[in-house]
């Protein structure tokens, strides 16, 4: 017991009514000796013939923290409570990142589709060839041209940048909601698209590869693109399309994320906690927030590639239209609806379901806490 004491003991008291003043003060002692063992010592005054009035002083071991933590066998055998020795961040940057390179994995063929429907034209009017393709004609023609394989190209620097992306994201999100939970509507929004800007804006530039290493014909590899981009078109050139990627993004997360949140909220409370519930919720969220934000992210692709007419967001949107008509702007739309829905339902639920973990080893790792508390006191006691 003489490891886990202090060489103080503390007096802490409390005033009662009608009780007198008295001294106080801290003992200090160059031994290790115990000055007191669970100990609790009563005063008493007698008035009027009686013991009326009292003052009590507790004194507690000051025993330090560590020495209640579960041993390895107790952990071997409650394995939820080992989640809880992880810092509670990096559990959730973890979940994160595993969630959206998953997610990123699983739907990257309807990504490219997309982005083949949505840049063709732009780039089609360089190369004087059909100027719109369709869903059906954008799966044959990688089908043809590039094999299964093709399906995925441009994968690898998505998943690279997804990474931190949701971990950003994610976290940031929980940072600029904070920890009231009775947020207004506009304070979520608002959280939401500042989360989304600031992800945006660590990763934009692998996006940016991504982009071009999926659509331009000639490069291999992530870092041949970036090669290229440095020697050409400078620093820079990572960072076209950020402003209209930025206004794309903010109500995207924005929308996505505030209504997460409270249609959940809105369930009964024995509904919030089921996985189901956070995989409709996340898809009707995704749903309406794609809908709406959708034209911003085309407008944000044809503004990436090399050689675009467009330098504003102001050129683009009228540009696009005059080509393509209002239809344009919602091109690649169904791929990119196809791949947003299971992509937020994977990543929102799997976060959601990250945080309950958590909460539930945290749980786990207190209660084992507790029971080598009381049997460190139990030991205690039984010492003469």
């Amino acid at each position: 017991m003489q490891s886990m004491r202090e060489d103080k003991a503390i007096v802490s008291w409390r005033s009662l009514p009608s009780l007198g003043s008295f001294q106080y003060g801290v003992v200090e002692t160059n031994d290790h000796e115990p000055l007191w063992k669970n100990t609790r010592i009563s005063f008493s005054s007698g008035i009027g013939g009686g013991y009326s009035k009292f003052a009590c002083i507790s004194v507690e071991e000051n025993i330090k923290q560590k020495d209640f933590l579960p041993t390895p066998a107790q952990l071997l055998k409650h394995p939820l409570a080992i989640v809880a020795l992880v810092p509670k961040d990096a559990a959730l940057f973890f979940a994160g990142a595993v969630a959206g390179a998953a997610a990123k994995t699983v739907t990257a063929p309807l990504d490219r589709i997309k982005l083949l429907m949505q840049t063709h034209g732009v780039r089609a009017g360089q190369e004087s060839a059909k100027k719109a393709i369709g869903f059906v004609e954008a799966i044959t023609l990688i089908g043809k041209e590039e094999g299964i394989k093709g399906y995925w190209k441009g994968n690898l620097p998505q998943v690279i940048r997804v990474i931190p992306y949701s971990a950003v994201q994610l976290f940031s999100y929980e940072i600029y909601k904070g920890k009231d939970d009775e947020l207004s509507v506009i304070g979520r929004l608002a959280a939401g698209a500042f989360a989304g800007m600031t992800s945006t804006f660590i990763t934009y530039p692998l996006d940016v590869l991504r982009l071009r290493l999926a659509v331009e014909p000639g490069y291999r590899t992530m870092s041949e693109v970036a090669l290229n981009m440095l020697r050409e078109e400078g620093v820079a050139s990572f960072y076209y399309g950020l402003g209209p990627s930025l206004i794309g993004i903010a109500p995207y997360i924005a929308v996505n994320f505030c209504f997460f949140d409270l249609i959940k909220k809105s369930l009964p409370e024995k509904y919030q906690k089921r996985t189901e519930t956070s995989l409709l919720t996340a898809v009707l969220s995704a749903s309406l927030a794609t809908l709406t934000c959708y034209p911003l992210d085309t407008v944000r692709r044809q503004m990436q590639l090399r050689g675009t007419p467009y330098k504003t967001v102001l050129d683009a949107f009228p540009g696009i239209v005059e080509r393509d008509g209002l239809i344009g702007l919602y091109r690649g739309f169904v791929p990119n609806a196809l791949k947003n829905l299971p992509n937020s339902s994977i990543r929102l639920t799997t976060y959601d379901i990250a945080k309950r973990l958590i909460a539930a080893s945290e749980k786990e790792f207190q209660r084992i806490n507790e029971e080598n508390r009381k049997k460190q006191n139990q030991k205690a006691d039984k010492q003469p």
